[in-house]
C-alpha cells in the first residue's frame, strides 16, 4: 500500500517566449504538457512501474500565466483501480521575485501503469494515513465532482 503523501509532487517551469503565445502568456498547450509529465510522475510514484496517459478530465483554465512568471504544478494520486491511477492536478502562476502564487489551471487525469511489453499492469492500494492525506482525497473527489458537472 503506498500512501497518497508520497505521491505528492511540486515542479516549476520559468515561462519563456518559446512557451507562450501571441499574448505572451504560456501556451494551454504548454500548460497542458507540464501537467501530464508532473501527472505522469505522482502515477509512476504510486505504481512503481511506466504509466501512460489514459485520460485528461476537463482541462480548466481560470487565468493566464505571463512569459517571466513560473508555472507552478502540484500533483498527487487520490484514486486508484485495478491498473488505473486518477491525479489530480493544479497549476499556479507564481511571482518569481515574491513567490506569491495564483490558481491558473486545473484537472484530473487518469493514467494506466503498463509492463515491460506495453499490456496494463496491477497497481497497489492506495491509502491514507494521516488528516492532510484525508484532506488531499476528499478535496479531489470534491473537484472532480464538480469539474464533471456531477455537483451533488
Amino acid at each position: 500500500m503506498i500512501d497518497v503523501e508520497e505521491t505528492y509532487i511540486e515542479n516549476r517551469v520559468l515561462v519563456h517566449p518559446n512557451d507562450t503565445n501571441n499574448y505572451d502568456m504560456a501556451h494551454g498547450g504548454n500548460v497542458m504538457k507540464w501537467m501530464d509529465e508532473v501527472g505522469a510522475m505522482s502515477a509512476m510514484r504510486f505504481a512503481g512501474e511506466t504509466c501512460v496517459t489514459a485520460r485528461m478530465e476537463s482541462v480548466n483554465f481560470h487565468r493566464p500565466i505571463p512569459r517571466g512568471d513560473a508555472a507552478l504544478i502540484e500533483s498527487y494520486v487520490y484514486e486508484a483501480g485495478q491498473t488505473s491511477v486518477k491525479v489530480r492536478l493544479r497549476v499556479f502562476r507564481e511571482d518569481p521575485l515574491t513567490g506569491d502564487t495564483e490558481l491558473t489551471t486545473e484537472s484530473y487525469f487518469v493514467y494506466v501503469a503498463v509492463d515491460e511489453d506495453g499490456d496494463p499492469t496491477e497497481v497497489p492500494e492506495l491509502e491514507t494515513n494521516t488528516e492532510y492525506g484525508r484532506e488531499l482525497v476528499e478535496t479531489a473527489l470534491e473537484g472532480e465532482k464538480e469539474s464533471n458537472g456531477h455537483d451533488e
